[in-house]
């Protein structure tokens, strides 16, 4: 199983954290491959199912997801329900204090981390309509390699949507995988 985690410091209180992340719908806007979120199901929490609809290069597939577990305003996981091995989740832990890097008016501040598991060889080839000349083998590289880049993407984007404003956003990110 991949694994990845992209973290950082987000100057907002947890509460308001949670409740920005529990919005899938909300996702579209922080990738260029995400055309559409839809949630088909349920009232955002646990049990709730989504269908995201991603494009990339002459490739379209729409990915089906429940949330598995909430626990505000600390946790929001999730799982594709076909297709592909994955889950992931959303950590919120709340700061004491702010880090000591935070601008001067920071009154609350939690740590975010979003985590993502997944298994490339359970991935079903039969998901994608492909051109003859390219092989399922050679999609899954090239998307297993865009991981990581779109994560960070997506965390830097929703920061700056969170805060109200932009800066540096400093990441942590961890992989454990040859592939990503």
């Amino acid at each position: 199983m991949d694994r990845l985690v992209v973290e950082t410091d987000v100057y907002a209180s947890p509460e308001a954290v949670y409740e920005f992340l529990l919005d899938f719908p909300r996702y579209q806007r922080y990738t260029e491959y995400l055309d559409t979120v839809d949630r088909t199901s349920g009232d955002g929490g646990p049990g709730s199912e989504y269908a995201l609809s991603f494009s990339w290069w002459k490739l379209s597939y729409t990915a089906h997801s429940r949330v598995t577990d909430v626990t505000p305003p600390e946790r929001i996981s999730w799982a594709i329900t076909r297709d592909i091995d994955a889950r992931g989740s959303w950590e919120i832990e709340s700061y004491d204090d702010p880090p000591a890097d935070a601008p001067a008016d920071t009154e609350t501040a939690c740590r975010v981390r979003m985590l993502v598991a997944f298994d490339p060889d359970s991935a079903d080839s039969d998901a994608v309509s492909l051109p003859l000349t390219v092989s399922f083998g050679w999609v899954l590289d090239k998307l297993t390699g865009l991981v990581e880049e779109e994560a960070t993407r997506v965390v830097r984007r929703a920061v700056r949507d969170l805060e109200g404003d932009s800066r540096e956003v400093t990441l942590d990110v961890s992989v454990d995988s040859e592939a990503l």
